[in-house]
């Protein structure tokens, strides 16, 4: 087959109509340009790139150079072929795969497409311009977006949050956050969505999901809670979106759990509002002490000593037989005087705490409770006294006091047993008796201001109280405290 010479690569903006060549240089796609002697006569930058050589190398070689010799016979059949065919002719382009061979004599596989064009400088005689598509390049890009999409669809998969997709109307995604949340392991696919959410919020949902697939900016979230395949609800909050290209009918929601959140914070509010409720009845218990302290002055103290100082004005004038007898009657007035002051001042605070230590302030005030209520009280102690921060001893006192006013007033118990011990680093300290035990709400009803300052006042020194009503019966109060409380004051 005989060659005709080829254009001079500058001669190439003369041999097409500059538009036709500019664009051949714009286009993006690799483009190789034949005459019917099957030369090349025009290559754009991209073929320039494809075959990593420059366009003086291709320009005037026939196109048998850039096909490898198994391929080139069957390659310029197909290629002659279509000039001659007009049937192929009235399509804009028809689609061949080949192998393409680089100067260097490398190969890879192609796509090519071939349109007829005709070339101004070639007196009308049709030209093949060929679109060539690198095959092994196109492969690496879609295996990259493949390995995209797997890793896209990993993070999905694997992300903590609940997450779905639906489309109208169904599950078509769900991550493995959301099927642990409802507890379905690939059960959630094609269920309706709004079945998901409990009945109340469907409607807010259902909502929501219109106003995102019409691209309002101002998607409200929604709150609601879900059923379980166990039965149990789960109280989410759902942030949705609509999905780009997706037409009008993907949304994609985000389910969170709250529900640990929101019994967190409703126990918080309920913890506020008990501290709120103890302050005040602080105030109120400190206010009605010092009216009992007063009245225990004045109707003691006061009616005693006044007697005291009339029966000694009486022995001005009196005679000396009966000055014994008033004097006796004195004696006995400052008697009663004296231990009416040690009971008030043992009220306030006892001073064989101070004195004696925890052990003994504990057996003294067992055996008063057991003679006030006439019930039997234990007290078990450990063989050695621990060595106490002074504020632990207090509350310890205290706890065990305010355990035996609760006995009293509610238990209708015969039988307490205390218990004080150490374990470790800290102070074990129980309360049992044999009553009516403690009801549910024993920390939310009205007067259970003495076991909420129990909890409070071991919170504040770094232990913990806690309420039970074992098996047998009766109530157990539990509690722990460090044998020396970190001070708070001087944390950093």
């Amino acid at each position: 087959m005989s060659y005709a010479p080829p254009p001079h690569p500058d001669d190439q903006a003369d041999f097409f109509d500059r538009p036709v060549n500019s664009i051949l240089q714009a286009a993006r796609e690799a483009i190789v340009m034949v005459d019917e002697r099957h030369t090349i006569v025009a290559v754009n930058a991209a073929a320039e790139q494809m075959f990593r050589c420059a366009a003086a190398e291709l320009l005037g070689q026939p196109l048998s150079a850039l096909v490898p010799d198994a391929h080139a016979e069957q390659h310029a059949a197909q290629v002659q072929a279509y000039l001659q065919s007009a049937e192929l002719q009235q399509h804009l382009a028809a689609h061949r795969r080949i192998h393409a061979r680089r100067p260097d004599g490398s190969s890879f596989p192609a796509e090519i497409t071939l349109s007829v064009i005709a070339a101004r400088g070639a007196e009308g005689r049709p030209h093949v311009a060929a679109l060539i598509l690198d095959r092994s390049e196109q492969g690496r890009l879609q295996r990259e977006l493949d390995a995209f999409k797997r890793r896209l669809r990993s993070v999905a998969e694997l992300a903590p949050v609940a997450t779905w997709i639906a489309d109208n109307e169904r599950v078509v995604f769900a991550n493995q956050a959301a099927e642990r949340l409802f507890g379905e392991a690939g059960g959630l696919v094609g269920r309706p969505v709004y079945e998901l959410l409990g009945a109340p919020s469907r409607d807010a949902l259902r909502a929501q999901v219109a106003r995102a697939l019409q691209g309002e900016p101002d998607v409200q979230m929604v709150r609601g809670h879900v059923a379980r395949a166990d039965g149990s609800q789960r109280e989410v909050e759902i942030a949705l979106a609509a999905l780009p290209d997706h037409g009008r009918t993907t949304v994609q929601m985000v389910v969170a759990d709250v529900t640990e959140q929101r019994r967190e914070a409703a126990a918080l509010a309920e913890s506020r509002e008990a501290l709120r409720r103890l302050s005040a009845s602080v105030v109120e218990a400190r206010e009605e002490e010092r009216r009992r302290i007063a009245r225990e002055l004045h109707d003691e103290l006061g009616q005693r000593l006044t007697a005291l100082k009339m029966e000694l004005a009486a022995l001005r004038g009196a005679a000396a037989a009966a000055r014994d007898a008033q004097i006796e009657n004195m004696l006995g007035m400052v008697d009663e005087t004296l231990a009416s002051v040690r009971r008030i001042s043992t009220d306030l605070r006892p001073m064989m705490l101070d004195d004696l230590g925890l052990h003994a302030a504990l057996e003294w005030l067992a055996r008063d409770a057991a003679r006030r209520l006439g019930i039997e009280v234990t007290l078990q102690l450990d063989e050695h006294e621990p060595v106490l921060d002074d504020r632990v001893a207090t509350a310890a006192f205290r706890m065990v006091q305010e355990a035996l006013t609760n006995v009293a007033r509610h238990a209708r118990a015969s039988d307490v047993q205390i218990g004080l011990h150490q374990a470790g680093g800290a102070l074990q300290i129980s309360v049992r008796d044999n009553g009516v035990g403690y009801p549910d709400d024993a920390l939310r009803r009205e007067g259970s201001m003495g076991l909420i300052g129990m909890r409070e006042r071991a919170a504040l020194l770094g232990g913990h109280a806690e309420l039970s009503n074992p098996p047998g019966g009766g109530a157990l109060l539990r509690v722990q405290l460090p044998l020396a409380p970190e001070d708070k004051e001087n944390r950093a």
